[in-house]
């Protein structure tokens, strides 16, 4: 079940943002760097530090702008499940779940806050600077707690599942209000 909780958290943490918690997994494990974690672990580490150190600098400063948000909605639509399932299988990986199951619940969970994500960018046409910050430092929070803490990480994964239930909701009674007037 911790593993599951876990899997949770780093999902979510994927979901708001790609490079910031798989560089932050990568310098958690220490000198292993990213030997633990599937697929990376076949690239070299030192490419690895440098395209994801810039990467997390261009969707801190490229979220502050609305051209630079429409980018990165774009590009994290697309590979937000992919880094939620790495991420996911990276704080799991003692486990008795198959590691299929593992990767699914990062992924699934990771693309579908990155829905959520897209859908109140369209509806508010931008997120706002707060709420990007909010995301910052929450994937921070969420990947830390994944590997240290990861009750409370899987906590706040589904705290931030049952905001997606909740928004989907909104927004599917916003559309028929439209939709009749």
């Amino acid at each position: 079940m911790i593993e599951i909780l876990a899997a949770l958290s780093a999902g979510a943490a994927a979901g708001m943002r790609l490079g910031t918690p798989l560089l932050i997994i990568g310098l958690l494990q220490g000198s292993n760097l990213w030997s633990q974690v599937p697929l990376l672990s076949r690239i070299s580490p030192y490419i690895l530090v440098c395209l994801l150190a810039s990467w997390s600098l261009f969707e801190l400063f490229a979220s502050k702008k609305l051209a630079g948000q429409r980018i990165l909605q774009l590009v994290q639509l697309f590979l937000s499940p992919i880094v939620g399932a790495i991420m996911g299988l990276a704080v799991a990986s003692a486990t008795e779940l198959p590691s299929w199951i593992i990767a699914l619940i990062g992924g699934l969970l990771a693309l579908v806050l990155q829905l959520v994500q897209l859908g109140w960018f369209y509806r508010l046409r931008g997120l706002p600077l707060w709420a990007v910050f909010l995301q910052d430092s929450l994937c921070i929070v969420l990947v830390l707690f994944a590997v240290d803490a990861p009750r409370q990480g899987g906590l706040i994964a589904l705290i931030l599942l049952l905001f997606a239930i909740h928004s989907a909701k909104q927004w599917y009674q916003w559309y028929w209000q439209n939709r009749r007037g």
